[in-house]
């Protein structure tokens, strides 16, 4: 059985341009969270809203999370965690040093129940990678540090982001259709 990607943006969503909102356009079986509040965001609405979206699912999933939905990610039930097979957390972020953010906190500090890979730049100015890094060890994921990336969005240069849909094909059951979904569309648009 194929999994369901499950996109999920961070404070303010990711806009046109951002590798998510690629993604989502572009991959099979892809879908995004949709919260009721980017702004002010509320870790209770916001993981409410994405563990609903993971249990309607039939299928497993596999989470592609920015910034503060890795977060969100973080914070999941043990129902919706046990329908999670793998999780792309990308550039968390730090609610404790963030007012509006700080209903997120504290992080929690326990070992996923299914396999994850944290990638955290080194210019990142919401989250230190050391801190992305001990976010990695308790939460037992893989982690991929990447030099001078920032925040890893459209301000810092990655749209398509070939290196995030590398990682992410290696977290599913069936990486050549989820690139294959992708490089279809890119020829598509590239066409017209």
């Amino acid at each position: 059985m194929t999994q369901r990607i499950i996109i999920v943006p961070g404070w303010r969503d990711s806009g046109p341009g951002h590798w998510q909102s690629l993604w989502a356009e572009r991959l099979q079986d892809a879908e995004r969270v949709v919260q009721d509040d980017w702004v002010s965001p509320r870790r209770e609405a916001w993981v409410g809203t994405l563990e609903r979206l993971i249990l309607s699912r039939p299928e497993p999933v596999v989470i592609a999370a920015h910034s503060l939905g890795c977060i969100a990610a973080s914070h999941l039930g043990a129902e919706a965690a046990a329908h999670v097979r793998g999780a792309l957390l990308v550039a968390p972020a730090d609610p404790e040093r963030r007012a509006a953010l700080v209903d997120f906190a504290p992080v929690p500090y326990a070992r996923l129940p299914y396999r994850s890979i944290v990638v955290a730049s080194t210019t990142d100015p919401f989250c230190p990678v050391r801190l992305a890094g001990a976010y990695a060890r308790a939460w037992g994921s893989e982690f991929v540090r990447i030099q001078n990336a920032g925040h890893i969005n459209v301000d810092s240069g990655h749209g398509d982001w070939p290196l995030g849909l590398a990682l992410l094909e290696s977290l599913t059951d069936a990486p050549s259709r989820l690139t294959a979904g992708a490089r279809s569309s890119v020829q598509h648009s590239a066409t017209l």
